[in-house]
């Protein structure tokens, strides 16, 4: 994050160790940690906090990773790769081997990051009255974010059999200091980790204020989240009502030119969380993957005609591309240092159109008028209630989100498929990285691999 101190953690198998040295603000790397030396200050506190917030700013997290992996499983030749990365290529080709190393930088990032929010948590009593609950409620927010996109990505989708018995991703909990075996857990049950997720954005955004910005956890943050998570359970009424209370503060709000919501200048309110990216610090690699050469990107995503015909004549999202060398990109991730997108406002209006229309009713407005504002905003006429269906929801949802990370999540909630392969199928699941198979006997690995 700008400005922020970075705090390196060394691996040990998921599972990471921290440490403060005589001067608080020269972090180094160590194999253990003498817990009289951990975090002795709330500077100490505030100081680790930032390196989480570091942590999530990773290419292999939201810096990039986790959004692409979710464009890429879900894609059904909307886009073709043409990089030479061959483990970005087996993701998109859903021909993810264990070795694959994008995947074991997600694993091993997150739980990295996971361990900074948890050191964090185990120091709150270090921190005064005043600014306890805020710091609770960003590592809260650090920690169930990642634990969400490794369920996502990791395990079976919810409901799809057993979620009580299905596995899901290791819940660690408390500070890693020094690795024993008895640090090697096995994984909790989808469950269990949906579970703790909610709770720990539940508790977020009791804690937490608008006040902070959209490059840091706010209570809106957490309750998008949170929308995300009852959407990803197919719990419409927490997502509408979630959802819903994003809306109604007032904090944030829909752009009037859809082109302004990806240029930092421009974006306004529209973007309730995002990775700081900046010359010093952060990182984009949407810009490396999507954008052409001339926008500083490596143009291995190219747009097809099958994404193009998507868009109707008028709408301005179908016009917001640009071609180079023959082919077609996007023009959301045209800015090299250009601030990461997270979760805009206007998902939020999708989400409670859809949720208000699963369950026939109206909180906070009509699905009809939640969708008519998206579609306003691209320039097309306002639907009629006869044309409005859940498919044309879900078709608004794409075009609006598309290239930002939710299409194979989409896909697995509405029990959809990848051309001709089906949600629930093995290969639309990633592997657990072999590397954590081999360290950790406690790990079980997901089916077909």
């Amino acid at each position: 994050m700008k400005n922020s101190i970075k705090i390196w953690l060394l691996a040990g198998t998921t599972l990471f160790m921290v440490t403060a040295c005589d001067s608080r603000l020269d972090v180094k790397p160590t194999q253990t940690i003498e817990e009289t030396n951990a975090l002795l200050t709330e500077q100490d506190v505030q100081i680790t906090l930032q390196g989480a917030y570091d942590g999530l700013s990773s290419v292999n997290l939201y810096g990039g990773a986790i959004q692409y992996s979710g464009e890429f499983l879900g894609d059904d030749r909307e886009v073709v790769f043409g990089g030479t990365y061959a483990t970005l290529d087996e993701i998109w080709r859903k021909t993810i081997t264990p070795s694959n190393t994008v995947v074991r930088d997600i694993w091993l990032s997150a739980y990295n990051t996971i361990n900074r929010a948890n050191n964090v948590l185990a120091g709150l009593d270090k921190v005064g009255a005043a600014n306890r609950a805020s710091i609770e409620g960003q590592a809260l927010f650090i920690r169930s974010s990642l634990y969400f996109e490794l369920v996502r990505l990791f395990a079976k989708q919810w409901n799809d059999g057993t979620n009580t018995a299905n596995p899901g991703v290791p819940l660690i909990l408390t500070p890693t200091r020094d690795i024993t075996t008895a640090d090697y857990k096995p994984r909790n049950t989808v469950a269990e980790v949906y579970t703790q997720i909610i709770a720990d954005l539940t508790k977020a955004e009791q804690g937490l204020s608008n006040s902070a910005g959209s490059g840091y956890a706010t209570k809106n943050a957490a309750a998008a989240q949170l929308a995300r998570v009852y959407l990803q359970q197919a719990n419409y009424a927490g997502a509408r009502d979630a959802a819903n209370r994003v809306i109604q503060t007032g904090a944030n709000a829909l752009n009037t030119d859809f082109e302004k919501i990806f240029d930092d200048a421009t974006s306004g309110s529209e973007l309730i969380f995002k990775i700081l990216v900046s010359e010093q610090d952060g990182a984009n690699d949407l810009n490396t993957f999507y954008a052409s050469s001339l926008n500083q990107g490596r143009g291995d995503v190219r747009v097809q005609s099958k994404h193009l015909a998507l868009y109707t004549t008028g709408d301005v999202r179908g016009t917001f591309f640009n071609r180079a060398s023959n082919n077609t990109f996007t023009s959301k991730h045209n800015d090299q240092f250009g601030d990461v997108p997270v979760i805009r406002v206007s998902e939020m209006y999708l989400i409670r159109a859809e949720a208000n229309f699963r369950l026939g009713t109206s909180t906070g407005a009509t699905p009809l008028a939640d969708i008519n504002a998206i579609r306003t905003r691209a320039g097309l006429p306002a639907l009629t209630t006869a044309q409005l269906t859940l498919d044309a929801i879900l078709k608004e949802r794409h075009l609006e989100l598309a290239f930002e990370g939710q299409q194979i999540h989409d896909v697995k909630r509405t029990a959809g498929r990848v051309g001709t392969v089906a949600y629930n199928a093995n290969n639309l699941v990633m592997p657990i990285p072999q590397r954590e198979i081999d360290t950790n006997k406690q790990l079980v690995q997901n089916p077909g691999y």
